[in-house]
């Protein structure tokens, strides 16, 4: 059975029309880069970027930004 994705910002569910919105991971992706975007140090990222091959910079942040919203998704538990 597919797992039904927790929203930020749900609408009403009827038998017509699906649930739509930004999804919980989502939300907390958004906020958790918009609170480490600016701390970054931009020098370091770039031998990540070295390191990691094919990823650029804002790949890396967002992974980054994905992996803090899991965690905080984890903790909800």
């Amino acid at each position: 059975m597919e797992k039904i994705p927790e929203y930020a910002f749900p609408t009403p569910v009827d038998y017509y029309h699906k649930s739509y919105g930004m999804t919980l991971r989502d939300y907390f992706a958004a906020k958790a880069m918009a609170t480490m975007l600016p701390n970054y140090d931009i020098p370091s990222l770039f031998e990540e970027i070295l390191d990691e091959g094919d990823k650029s910079m804002p790949e890396l942040i967002a992974i980054d930004a994905y992996v803090m919203a899991d965690a905080m998704l984890k903790a909800r538990k």
